[in-house]
């Protein structure tokens, strides 16, 4: 995978079926992989977020996740030919973990709402063997969960908490959980347990995912885009610039 630099943010660019090729050679070859994917609020976060910074930039492999960075990194320049939506790629590793027969460990959200995901992706994905789950609100003892993780003898584990708690708890703990692979995929066990929707499929291709999320809870989520997208299109403005002067 090329490796690129946009807003001091390193990232591979790939495709979809070229990540999940690369991560399930990685796990068979038991070499461990810190995944992250990065969106506009992300990137932007990074900007005065250090530690955040510091454990995206730790990632093995980075992949975009939001058309605001694939439609910016193609005005830098950035042969970024498509997005790789987090939750499509979880799905697609579980496809090839059942396959595979490597145990996954799902971590985050509520009791109820793990439970629940857990429960809907064995019924999808009957050959999966789902080596354990927990709940994502364990601060006050990291150190138990991580040994449940580890005991568990799960080869991939997936987060599912909010950044940048997530990015900092894998950067932190990974030499101790054991495990060959790790992503973190935000709210994506309250998609698949129903609890959230998500946007329909035109919507989607079309990068309207964002407006999507702004119906469904405007009063949280319309000042949230307008800051960010506001402070992107202010660092691709400055990031254009810095190149023109280079030439």
């Amino acid at each position: 995978m090329q490796r690129i630099e946009i807003f001091k943010c390193p990232m591979d660019v790939a495709s979809m079926s070229e990540t999940v090729d690369v991560i399930a050679d990685r796990v068979e070859r038991r070499q461990f992989t810190q995944h992250v994917v990065v969106n506009v609020a992300k990137l932007v976060s990074m900007q005065k977020d250090r530690e955040l910074a510091a454990s995206v930039r730790a990632c093995d492999i980075v992949n975009i996740d939001g058309m605001g960075v694939v439609l910016g990194a193609r005005i830098l320049g950035f042969p970024v030919n498509e997005r790789v939506a987090g939750v499509d790629l979880f799905d697609r590793l579980l496809e090839m973990s059942a396959l595979r027969g490597y145990p996954v460990f799902l971590l985050g959200a509520t009791q109820e709402v793990v439970r629940s995901a857990a429960s809907k992706i064995a019924n999808k994905n009957p050959a999966l063997l789902i080596a354990g789950y927990h709940h994502g609100y364990f601060w006050d003892d990291e150190q138990e969960v991580v040994e449940k993780i580890r005991n568990s003898g799960a080869r991939l584990l997936f987060v599912a908490i909010t950044s940048p708690k997530k990015e900092n708890f894998i950067n932190k703990w990974k030499d101790g959980m054991g495990v060959d692979f790790v992503m973190g995929v935000g709210g994506t066990f309250d998609v698949v347990a129903g609890k959230v929707k998500r946007a329909p499929r035109w919507m989607q291709r079309n990068g309207l995912e964002w407006a999507y999320r702004v119906m469904q809870e405007p009063r949280r989520m319309w000042k949230r885009y307008l800051v960010t997208n506001n402070t992107f299109a202010l660092m691709l403005l400055k990031a254009r610039i810095a190149g023109a002067r280079r030439q």
